[in-house]
């Protein structure tokens, strides 16, 4: 048995990749590094692996279970989705080949939805963990991120879902388009809540709300914080407006980083919804620890 861990955790995104050691649920040391899954062929990703893991290695066999983005299908081995309604967990593991001795190595799967297209990895692994604590939970699940998820979870399974690209885009367009040279840092409170009701009530008027941003900035000197917070509330407005028949009238938590989550929050409660939120670390690591607990319940 290794003397540190019992298992280890894996969290494997497109830009970086994280680890845990286990012992039992807990986590008794941490380790990242920016190997993700964006960077790395195929062959790859055990050298990448091993160089993370090997102060927690012995000469035994370790599980690692592993999430995210190492199960596509231009990561490690590609995991097969699993097609809603389901589980969050409940797709069959896959091994990728592995050579070290002391590996046994397992992928959770993602989920996929037909009509209309859609997929996810790595965030039916929070669901997991979210619903570990609430197993009764009856509602939505907004996990905001790079590219937002919102989930429809109703007797412990994902019943539907929709993907939002809305961080990318606020990162393409305050870091490549012509807001570049007017969104700093910083933020303005009142600016995003007004930009993203204003998004919410008039979706379709969100390109031309988008240019005014450079416009009021060379007229009417409107400050960078200001403009980024707007810019925020626009994209999120415009969100909120396509996932409303998700949110309204329904219980809605929120799983993610707590700066995004409280800015999502924020615009719900302006709607007059109050989102409970959750610890996406938190839920990732229990999403984890479930999926090793299933394994090995199974494994002969």
């Amino acid at each position: 048995m290794n003397a540190v861990a019992d298992w280890i955790a894996v969290d494997w995104g497109t830009s970086n990749l994280r680890a845990w050691a286990m012992a039992g649920g807990r986590p008794v040391a941490e380790a990242q590094a920016d190997h993700g899954m964006g960077v790395l062929q195929p062959h790859q990703f055990e050298p990448a692996l091993l160089d993370l893991l090997t102060p927690w290695l012995d000469t035994g066999l370790i599980t690692v279970v592993a999430c995210g983005m190492v199960g596509a299908r231009q990561g490690w081995t590609e995991a097969p989705y699993t097609p809603v309604p389901c589980a969050p967990l409940s797709g069959r593991l896959k091994a990728p080949p592995a050579t070290d001795p002391r590996l046994d190595v397992r992928i959770i799967p993602g989920l996929s939805q037909v009509r209309p297209p859609d997929v996810m990895r790595g965030e039916e692994t929070q669901i997991a963990g979210y619903l570990a604590s609430d197993p009764g939970f009856d509602g939505v699940l907004c996990l905001p991120g790079t590219h937002t998820k919102w989930a429809q979870i109703s007797a412990g399974e994902v019943v539907s879902f929709r993907t939002f690209m809305t961080g990318e885009i606020f990162a393409l367009l305050a870091g490549q388009s012509v807001l570049r040279h007017f969104v700093g840092e910083g933020w303005d409170e009142a600016a995003f809540t007004e930009a993203a009701s204003d998004a919410l009530s008039r979706p379709e008027a969100l390109a031309a709300r988008l240019f005014s941003l450079r416009a009021e900035s060379l007229i009417a000197d409107l400050s960078p914080a200001a403009a980024r917070a707007r810019l925020s509330g626009l994209l999120i407005g415009a969100e909120l407006a396509a996932a409303r028949p998700y949110w309204l009238g329904q219980r809605v938590a929120l799983i993610g980083a707590p700066g995004l989550s409280e800015t999502y929050g924020a615009a719900l409660a302006a709607q007059g919804l109050l989102a409970e939120t959750a610890d996406a670390t938190r839920a990732t690591l229990a999403g984890l620890a479930a999926a090793h607990a299933n394994y090995t319940e199974t494994a002969p």
